[in-house]
């Protein structure tokens, strides 16, 4: 039997839909929140261990590269929130078609740009 399905291996020429897009920076927003959590629990038992600990968690924070790393964790996991409520009010059935499904991803752009500017504000 032939297969006469096309065969696009080159990933630069394809064009997802942003929907899809969306979805794939879900998953990989998950993988920055996984990493970001052993960071967060390494400044928290440092923290804990005694007020030298935390004298030392407070100047490691006070720097900018380290606000940034705060920062882009904290927009992950805002971003894989926001996300993530998204894929739950699809699984309800809320957003399936493909006009739902690009406003949806829409709406998930602009929610994180507006809670990452904000949580940008908080952390510096």
């Amino acid at each position: 039997m032939k297969d006469n399905r096309p065969k696009n291996i080159d990933f630069s020429t394809l064009s997802l839909p942003l929907p899809a897009i969306i979805s794939i920076l879900h998953r990989i927003s998950g993988i920055f929140v996984f990493l970001g959590v052993a960071v967060l629990l390494y400044l928290f038992d440092l923290s804990l261990q005694s007020e030298a600990g935390f004298g030392q968690v407070l100047e490691i924070l006070s720097h900018s590269p380290s606000k940034f790393v705060a920062w882009a964790i904290l927009a992950s996991l805002l971003y894989h929130l926001i996300a993530g409520l998204k894929h739950l009010l699809m699984d309800m059935g809320i957003g399936e078609t493909m006009q739902g499904a690009l406003f949806g991803a829409k709406l998930t752009i602009g929610l994180f740009i507006i809670a990452a500017a904000l949580a940008g504000v908080w952390v510096w």
